[in-house]
């Protein structure tokens, strides 16, 4: 484990009661794993499911991380937060909402950096099987660059 919680904080812009992610297994240049223990104080936790906008928030709070941690081992330390917006999600498939309790790991793979967008390829399991994956279009918001 690369990093995990109260220092996954620091490296992305979301502060509680909406952070989605609380570990980060593996990261480089392109791909991130993080990991996340749903609670049932979950704020995106629903009649005991993390929900459709809980699991589509913890693959760009993933990419977030990713970001975060690439950013503060290039600076050397602290790493420039940027606020993202998630600007288009395509080919979202669920194929089961994990319950609250359990742990999920969430696989990011950039696709393509143009300009402020950056395009990537989510996919987050639980109990070793696929409960939902999508592409998700992410703008560096102005104001951060």
């Amino acid at each position: 484990m690369i990093v995990s919680g109260n220092d996954v904080i620091g490296l992305i812009p979301q502060k509680p009661p909406m952070v989605m992610v609380d570990r980060l297994y593996e990261c480089e240049d392109g791909k991130a794993i993080t990991g996340f223990t749903i609670t049932k104080e979950n704020i995106l936790v629903r009649d005991g499911f993390l929900s459709e906008a809980g699991l589509i928030e913890n693959m760009a709070q993933s990419s977030a991380l990713m970001t975060g941690w690439l950013a503060k081992e290039k600076a050397g330390g602290e790493p420039g937060l940027e606020a993202g917006v998630i600007g288009g999600i395509k080919d979202f498939r669920l194929y089961f909402l994990p319950a609250a309790g359990s742990d999920i790991l969430t696989e990011i793979i950039i696709a393509h950096r143009i300009g402020n967008a950056t395009i990537v390829n989510g996919k987050i399991t639980s109990g070793n099987k696929i409960s939902a994956e999508c592409e998700l279009k992410i703008f560096i918001s102005a104001e951060s660059q």
